[in-house]
């Protein structure tokens, strides 16, 4: 039977950062049932409400859309898109459990002639070597004379309002010809932008895979260098806006490395080298030179309080900004717990302020006592600026350092205010 937007029903499981946009696109097409495991976050969509702020409760209005967290729910369903998360486990090996989890799922509703879509980020071979066995396994039917499975990894970015699902090139995979053709039309129906076919699923995962590890490669790069450039004495900020006049710089910054997406995804494409006997030195290096910018920036204040006299037990200390990343609510992998932790560690008081969180999430990520506060209301030893949120950004700069005492410290982690000047009363620190 031909497929037309009247008879495509489409599953998409994972109903976070990737599946929920996906999911809404296709609802102004399709039949969608967006299903998650989380049964108060089913009961929030349901009521076009998104703890994330990613998406506006506007956007829910006039879908095609059900959310369950009942696998039975999706039944009936001829495509399936899984995108669950797919984070790396205490000894940063990749951790498939959700993949797994959601695959097995799937396999359990699955009919002749079903699309199975896989958008989580995974290493090259992942899909072809881990899920497709179990559908197979668990389904009962062959992988392309029984079901087809495409690949078209996720492009979602997290508070950025302008590369939306649909204003983005989608790159897809098959894993066959006829495969190919279903995932490219089905996608092609929503994305403006246009699609890439991809020659392989292998070819697919690892292009998603190598786009955040290039990222994470080059930060580090430039987490490196203001290490280098601190020990002698200059500006970082300076040597980038110079070095930029040439044409072909490419322009990246110090700063956190957190997150879902850069801080994880190259473990995973290391993973899959080293099962082969290489061993990514780049690639590690990178990764272990972001790691420790939060003992870098802390060891900095240290060292300038130690210079000024402070008693460390007596200091006390304000952070702005807590989540992973800039104007999004999410503080999971946030590299300011690292931060926090190690100005605990020399016995200093932490306070933090974050417009985008609440305390529920704070519990839900830290084990250790956040001191989160809405707004300070005295002045502090420290502060630093550590999240480069639009309302820190706007927020008048007087106000701002109006919280640090005389001869107190400003470390501004992004270098957001670089034309504050170090003065008697205020020293202006920076990446």
């Amino acid at each position: 039977m031909e497929e037309t937007p009247s008879n495509i029903k489409i599953a998409v499981l994972g109903l976070g950062y990737v599946g929920l946009p996906v999911a809404l696109e296709f609802a102004k097409k399709y039949e969608v049932k967006g299903f998650d495991v989380n049964a108060q976050r089913v009961h929030q969509l349901s009521n076009h409400i998104d703890i994330t702020d990613e998406i506006a409760s506007e956007e829910f209005t006039g879908r095609k859309i059900a959310f369950t967290d009942q696998i039975s729910n999706i039944a009936g369903c001829n495509y399936y898109i899984i995108a669950v998360p797919t984070p790396v486990d205490e000894h940063k090996t990749p951790d498939l459990e959700a993949l797994t989890d959601a695959t097995e799922m799937v396999a359990g509703v699955l009919s002749k002639d079903d699309t199975v879509i896989y958008e989580s980020t995974v290493y090259p071979g992942c899909t072809e070597e881990h899920c497709i066995p179990i559908l197979e396994k668990l389904s009962g039917l062959k992988l392309n004379t029984g079901f087809k499975v495409g690949y078209s990894p996720e492009r979602i970015n997290p508070g950025d309002r302008a590369h939306t699902i649909s204003k983005v090139v989608k790159v897809v995979s098959g894993s066959d010809a006829v495969a190919l053709q279903k995932v490219s039309s089905l996608y092609r129906s929503i994305v403006e932008a246009g699609i890439f076919e991809a020659s392989s699923i292998k070819v697919a995962e690892a292009a998603k895979i190598i786009e955040n590890t290039q990222r994470d490669v080059n930060i580090a790069l430039m987490n490196e260098l203001a290490m280098i450039f601190d020990r002698l004495g200059i500006s970082t900020r300076d040597v980038l806006a110079a070095a930029s006049t040439k044409w072909n710089f490419l322009n990246f910054y110090p700063g956190l490395v957190g997150g879902h997406c850069i801080d994880i995804d190259p473990y995973y494409l290391a993973h899959k080298a080293e099962m082969h006997g290489y061993i990514p030195e780049v690639i590690l290096s990178g990764r272990r030179t972001n790691t420790q910018i939060p003992k870098f920036i802390a060891r900095k204040i240290v060292k300038t309080l130690a210079q000024q006299g402070k008693v460390l037990s007596e200091v006390q200390v304000l952070i702005k900004g807590l989540t992973f990343k800039e104007n999004v609510s999410d503080v999971r992998n946030s590299r300011v717990f690292d931060l926090i932790h190690e100005l605990e560690g020399y016995g200093m008081e932490v306070h933090v302020q974050d417009p985008h969180v609440e305390m529920t999430q704070v519990r839900e990520e830290s084990d250790r006592e956040i001191k989160l506060i809405e707004k300070p209301e005295k002045k502090y030893d420290v502060m630093v600026l550590a999240v480069a949120h639009d309302a820190f950004k706007k927020e008048p700069v007087a106000e701002m350092i109006d919280n640090v005492k005389n001869g107190g410290i400003f470390f501004d982690v992004k270098s957001v205010h670089p034309t504050i000047q170090s003065k008697d009363e205020i020293l202006y620190l920076a990446l």
